[in-house]
Formats: structure tokens, sequence, C-alpha cells
């Protein structure tokens, strides 16, 4: 593909990322979206974790494939961190110090280094050294308790909220965070990121509103959880479905305004008292079914109702306004969410594809001071890919 010039806000930077999956992988992308130079350290062989081709995750960094279990594959790697401003691993608690690059050993070679662990339980309590996945973290933190109707079962809300919102960006913030630090004076440090403290940190409005009586604990009955009738989805006549979000009362008169509402047999509660929300609801649906997705997108686009039509996956990177924005790109034809956010003064692109594992061993090792002879003889040992 043609390389875009790097001018991202973190240009400059240099993070080594030991391979994993799901939220450290997605930290490493943010930052290597953002300008950094991230070098993935991969398994000798391309097998074990985010091994699959095309990850989009591995894009806009190069890999390295060293074998961590032998001496010489640590020792590599550790000269790789001598020189690098930050890594990011996502390995259970003490993986990472059984293969000789745990953060005692890390900051001895570098103390400027800022070292980011991502984990799901956190690198010490009770559960920190136990499995768990996305929807675990979400259980134990009560965020998988509010979503879904009332009356059913809680829904995960795939592992958005979890492994890439409450884990990877946390990790992401705090890298950034702790280089500023350095930067400024700050010695290098352990960054901590657990998904069950970041998603309990995304839930801190609802905490907010428990406290002060506007939020109730049954799931479903609730403003913005689906309860009320002006902040839900509804389905239309070809049985897609728009997305309404009238909170503001003269949003809704805006909506109502558009719309027609009700229809000739039906009537309008009052919006405010709850306990007119079943009724509310049953008279939008039947009010929705009456004409296709499509056209109700047409009639109140670009108004203040604040409808949207509920897009698939394919749909939405060809929608007007995310077209307009660019906010999907497709380098060499692979369609995929472009770097965010933006910046007016140093702009982020796709610069490079996912790799494949080791495709840039020689060149990495090369600028870490390795020689060409050095280099065929640890590829003839296994220790390098």
């Amino acid at each position: 593909m043609t390389r875009v010039s790097n001018s991202g806000p973190l240009t400059g930077v240099r993070v080594i990322e030991l391979a994993g999956i799901g939220p450290g992988p997605f930290a490493a992308m943010m930052l290597a979206d953002l300008g950094a130079d991230v070098v993935r350290v991969d398994r000798v062989g391309g097998g074990g974790f985010g091994a699959f081709p095309g990850d989009l995750l591995n894009r806009n960094r190069r890999s390295v494939a060293l074998d961590l279990k032998h001496p010489d594959g640590q020792e590599l790697a550790r000269s790789l961190v001598a020189g690098a401003d930050a890594l990011v691993e996502g390995f259970r608690p003490g993986v990472a110090e059984r293969l000789g690059l745990g953060p005692h050993e890390c900051l001895a070679a570098n103390p400027r280094l800022v070292y980011g662990r991502m984990t799901g339980w956190g690198q010490d309590g009770p559960l920190a050294h136990t499995a768990g996945h996305d929807i675990d973290y979400l259980a134990l933190t009560g965020a998988l308790h509010g979503v879904g109707r009332a009356g059913e079962r809680p829904v995960p809300p795939m592992n958005l909220l979890g492994d890439f919102g409450g884990g990877g960006m946390m990790l992401a913030l705090g890298v950034v965070a702790a280089l500023h630090a350095v930067r400024g004076g700050a010695p290098g440090q352990v960054v901590d990121a657990a998904i069950v403290d970041g998603v309990s940190v995304l839930a801190t409005q609802i905490h907010a509103l428990r406290g002060l009586g506007f939020w109730q604990d049954p799931r479903g009955v609730n403003l913005l959880d689906g309860g009320a009738p002006f902040y839900d989805t509804y389905e239309c006549a070809d049985g897609r479905y728009v997305a309404v979000g009238a909170l503001e009362p003269q949003f809704y008169a805006e909506l109502v305004r558009l719309t027609g509402f009700p229809l000739a047999d039906d009537e309008a509660p009052d919006r405010d008292d709850p306990t007119n929300w079943p009724a509310l609801r049953a008279a939008w649906a039947r009010l929705f079914r009456t004409r296709t997705r499509d056209e109700w997108a047409e009639l109140l686009a670009g108004t203040d109702a604040c409808v949207a039509p509920v897009l698939d996956w394919a749909e939405a990177p060809r929608h007007p306004h995310l077209a307009a924005r660019e906010s999907f790109v497709t380098p060499e034809g692979v369609t995929q969410p472009a770097p965010a956010p933006r910046f007016s003064a140093t702009p982020t692109s796709v610069r490079r594809p996912p790799p494949q594992p080791g495709e840039h061993t020689d060149e990495v090792l090369a600028e870490a001071g390795v020689d060409a002879a050095r280099i065929a003889a640890l590829r003839a040992a296994g220790t390098i890919g």
C-alpha cells in the first residue's frame, strides 16, 4: 500500500507491544494510529494470540517474531525495551515476570519506561489470577445488570463496553498520561489498567443518578436504558428499525410535529408521567410500523427530531454523513474505521496494514544494533522468525 507520512501527535514515540488479544492490541492500535512507532512482538511461527491474518487491530505497526521462552529471545526483547518509551502487555499477572520482561527488569533497563499492563481483574485482588472475559467483568461491575429489557435477562453489549471502552481505551489514555509525566521529569512507572476499574469509571454518571434518586435498579425502566418510549428503537414496516432519542421536550415536540403523532385512533398521553410510558410506547410503535425505515429516515433527516435509521455493519460506512466525514477509509480495498480523534495540526492516518508475524524482524533488530550475522544465527536457532 502507499505509505502515508507519519505526522500524528505521538510521532517519535516508540512502543513495544507484547502480542495478545482484544483490549491490549486495541490500546496499541490507538497509540499507533496516533503516530507512535509500535513494534509488536509476536511468537516465532506466527501461532498463538492475535495470529489470524488481516486483524485490523494490528494495523499501523511493525512485527518482530521472538521466542520469549528462550533466554536469547528475552534478551532481544529487553534490548528493544531499552530503546523504547513504553511497553504494553496483556498477560495474566506474573506471566511477563516469568518471561524476564516484568516491570522490575524492564524499568531497570530503561528507568524512563512507561509499562502498560492490561488485565480484566487487575494486577491484585482476590480474582487477579483467575480467567475471565468481557462478560464476566461487566457482570461484576454492575454494568451488565443494566443492559436489557425490563423483566428480561441481561444482554451482553458485545465486547465494546468492557474490552475496548473500559479496557483498551483506558490503557491507551494511561500510557499517554504517563508519557506526558515522563516528559515533565517524572520517572517511568507502571500503568495498571483493569477492565473492572475502567467500566466502573464509565458508569460514574449512573452511580450519580442512583444517588440522586433518578435511576432505578431494575433494568429497562429508566430514561437511558430503553425504559422511556422517547429513547428507544422501533420496528418499521419493512422489519428494520429506527432509533429515537428525543429526550428534550423541544426535540420531542419536533418529532411529534413531523411524524403527525399520534395516529387517528391513538392518544398522546403525557410523556413526563412514567405510568403512561407503556401506552405511549405502543402508540409510537403503531405509528412507526406505517412506513419503512428509509422512509422515516428521509422524512426526519436533518431535523431536530433526533431519529436515525439503525444501520447494519455493511450500511454504516455508506451513510452520507459518515462518508462525508470519511469516518471509514479503504486502504488497499479493506474498509475499516479511520483513526480517531482528529487533529488539525498533526493528522493521523492508516500508514501500514496489519503485519504478518515477524514481517519486520530483521529491520527492527538492525535498528537495535543487531548485526546481520547475529540475526542469521538467531534465525537458524529458531529464536527469531
